[in-house]
């Protein structure tokens, strides 16, 4: 199994002091945690892409790029690229320079995004988000493996011959698909062979479950074989201690502080108490023992094989927080590793040809159905 420390670089008061960091603090504190992750020996670093309040996060290659240059093995990771607010070829831009720069570390996790204040600031709407999405990925996946490109597109210029550049370092970068709640993204995953990443963070695990499950069935459906199928997971919080007592403990303030900032926005709680939070979301708050139990009873519905973990403190001390993350890779992760395989590819940049190909015939030939409202048109 892999792990991930993933940061949505929300910028909001503390939920216990209620004292907020000035932005160019938190920032700093992102990149600390960046190296902290590296330092401990987790596999990758995700950092989220929104455009609205509370986040401060609307622009991960800038972020990444920082990462990547007082970084050396860390993979990096979007979570999640938001494609259907973005222009794919700009967005290819940016992110081919970073996978130069960070030496082919890059691996993006995409998805619609979520937000009304994005939306309306981008001019997208409800209605046309999916589209886009889809547009945008099958432009930009294009490119990363074409040289030149026509695609009579909707949502942006047509291209005709394009040339962007630079030319990839990856041949192709691997490209996770972001899944909260709608099938369109899992679909989307499964038509191109590409893994899934579960954002099972704001409810009980059923709705996930009923997704991946979507998802596996999507995938054989478009004839791809069921042993390539990759997952990953997130987790709604952590914080590991050597008994229980001691990380309910040490996570109360914490929990409660979130509950009283649902409270002010009028948003009702999906678990209204620290118990219920613990018993029925993915958290994963108590003594080694029980995180690696519960990760394992969310295996037997996900069959993830990577697993994120916040990197922010989140109104844990810089203490709590930093020794939670040393017992998580010297208690839990061992036996998690131990216990549960790996994803069925390798971890290293993708620099040669693999599974995907060096064009689009292969995956292309095994969907059995591309939405007319793409309207892709390619020239080979």
């Amino acid at each position: 199994m892999k792990f991930l420390a993933i940061t949505l670089i929300v910028h909001a008061p503390h939920p216990v002091t209620g004292v907020q960091k000035p932005t160019n603090e938190r920032f700093r504190e992102v990149i600390d945690n960046a190296l902290l992750a590296e330092e401990l020996g987790f596999d990758g670093f995700g950092v989220g892409e929104r455009h609205e309040r509370p986040f401060i996060s609307s622009s991960p290659p800038v972020v990444l790029s920082h990462v990547a240059a007082l970084t050396s093995r860390i993979r990096l990771f979007t979570a999640v690229t938001t494609l259907s607010l973005l222009d794919p070829v700009r967005a290819y831009e940016d992110y081919a320079t970073l996978d130069h720069l960070s030496g082919g570390r890059l691996e993006l996790i995409i998805g619609k995004g979520n937000g009304a204040a994005q939306r309306e600031l981008f001019h997208v709407t409800s209605e046309d988000q999916w589209d886009r999405n889809t547009e945008s990925y099958e432009v930009f996946r294009r490119i990363w493996r074409q040289d030149k490109v026509t695609a009579a597109t909707r949502f942006r210029p047509e291209l005709k011959d394009a040339e962007v550049w630079p030319r990839p370092l990856q041949q192709p970068v691997r490209v996770w698909h972001g899944s909260a709640t709608s099938k369109e993204s899992v679909d989307l995953a499964a038509r191109y062979g590409d893994p899934l990443f579960s954002a099972n963070v704001t409810n009980a695990i059923d709705p996930y479950a009923e997704l991946i499950r979507y998802y596996r069935e999507r995938w054989e459906y478009y004839g791809h074989d069921p042993a390539r199928i990759a997952v990953g997971a997130g987790t709604a919080g952590y914080y590991a201690a050597r008994t229980s007592q001691e990380a309910i403990a040490a996570y109360r303030p914490v929990f409660e502080g979130y509950l009283a900032f649902q409270k002010r926005l009028g948003v009702e709680p999906v678990f209204p108490t620290l118990e219920d939070f613990v018993e029925r979301s993915s958290a994963l708050i108590g003594s080694p023992q029980q995180v690696i139990e519960k990760v394992h009873r969310y295996h037997e519905q996900f069959g993830h094989t990577v697993l994120h973990l916040h990197a922010d403190a989140g109104g844990l001390t810089d203490a709590q927080h930093r020794d939670s993350l040393e017992l998580f890779q010297s208690d839990i992760a061992p036996v998690l590793r131990r216990d549960i395989p790996d994803p069925p590819f390798s971890w290293d940049p993708v620099l040669a040809e693999h599974e995907y190909g060096s064009s689009d015939a292969t995956v292309e030939g095994a969907a059995k159905s591309i939405p007319a409202s793409a309207a892709l048109a390619a020239e080979h």
